[in-house]
C-alpha cells in the first residue's frame, strides 16, 4: 500500500530577480496550471509578462504563492476565504506602515518646533 509522503519541506528560493511558471511551479510544489488560475483568482498575483505572454514571478511573488497553498492546501481555505484572509493581512501591513510614517513625522515636526 502506498504511503502518503511527508515531504512537505519546499526548497529554498534562490537569489533571483525573475522565475519562470516552472521554475515556480517547481519552487512552490504547484502545476503550472494551477499557477495560472490562481493569477486569475488572486488580484494580488500578478506576475510580469513579457513578449509570447511568457510569465515571470519575482521572488514576492514566489512568497504569496507558497502563502496561497498553505491557506487552500493545508489549512483548509476555501478561495474566497484565502482572499479575504490575504485582504485582511494587508490591511493589517499598510494600518502598521501608516502608523510608523505617523510616527516619524511627530517626530520630525517636534524636532522642528524644537529647532524654533
Amino acid at each position: 500500500m502506498l504511503e502518503k509522503s511527508n515531504n512537505n519541506e519546499v526548497p529554498p528560493i534562490p537569489d533571483k530577480r525573475y522565475f519562470t511558471i516552472g521554475e515556480v511551479s517547481d519552487l512552490c510544489g504547484v502545476k503550472p496550471h494551477v499557477l495560472r488560475y490562481w493569477e486569475q483568482e488572486f488580484s494580488v498575483l500578478n506576475p510580469v509578462k513579457r513578449r509570447g505572454n511568457r510569465r515571470y514571478y519575482q521572488p514576492n511573488e514566489v512568497l504569496l504563492i507558497r502563502q496561497i497553498k498553505e491557506l487552500l492546501y493545508d489549512q483548509g481555505f476555501t478561495i474566497s476565504g484565502a482572499k479575504a484572509h490575504l485582504n485582511k493581512d494587508q490591511s493589517k501591513e499598510t494600518a502598521t506602515l501608516s502608523n510608523e510614517l505617523i510616527k516619524e513625522m511627530i517626530e520630525e515636526l517636534e524636532d522642528i518646533l524644537t529647532s524654533l
